[in-house]
């Protein structure tokens, strides 16, 4: 597994970034501010509005499901979560979302995100979500995160790392490419795409 906390001493981009395995508590809130803005686009319609989703994020945030990066000062710059048979970084359950929304709230959105999520791939390490903030991007964080995060899963003995994007986030697909993943397949949301506001996921994979 990667160090507590790791620098990344190659490149100007990484000067000031350090890795850690891990979320500290102090920064939970934080966490959940800043996934909510990467993904806010793609869930709001299920999880907003916004308070009720920063509240449910921040039970159910699970910090040993999680590799940050920070800055000189402590300061959040990004996370890439990850999922194991344990748990995932930002899952909970039906009792969160009802404690969350109510009970009528907490049930239709529990069986729309069913439908959304992937079961857990037992043969590769499968990422659950990553986000950089707005002040640290072009600084490298998202590499950083990734190649850390492939890092993990070689350490965890697993011969690959995969994720989801959805098809309109082409931006992070190009990332991704980059980083030597290759979409394996696509998954048509049929009649949720007016629910969630794209139309597929794309499965992508990179093996360390």
């Amino acid at each position: 597994m990667i160090d507590e906390e790791r620098p990344k001493p190659t490149g100007d981009d990484f000067r000031a970034i350090s890795l850690h395995i891990g979320l500290p508590d102090a920064l939970r809130a934080q966490a959940a501010r800043l996934y909510w803005q990467a993904f806010g686009e793609k869930l709001g319609r299920v999880m907003g509005p916004d308070d009720r989703a920063h509240a449910y994020l921040c039970r159910v945030i699970r910090a040993d499901h999680a590799i940050v990066a920070l800055d000189a000062g402590g300061t959040l710059l990004g996370l890439v979560g990850f999922k194991t048979p344990e748990g995932s970084f930002a899952g909970g359950g039906l009792g969160d979302l009802v404690g969350i929304y109510g009970l009528f709230g907490g049930l239709w959105r529990s069986t729309l995100l069913r439908l959304l999520q992937r079961e857990v791939d037992n043969d590769r390490f499968l990422l659950d979500g990553i986000c950089v903030s707005a002040a640290a991007q072009g600084r490298g964080v998202g590499t950083a995160l990734i190649e850390a995060v492939c890092d993990e899963a070689q350490a965890r003995g697993y011969p690959a790392v995969r994720l989801d994007v959805i098809d309109t986030n082409t931006r992070a697909r190009a990332l991704y490419e980059r980083r030597g993943f290759v979409a394996a397949c696509s998954e048509p949301l049929g009649p949720l795409r007016h629910v969630f506001g794209f139309d597929a996921a794309i499965m992508m994979v990179r093996k360390v």
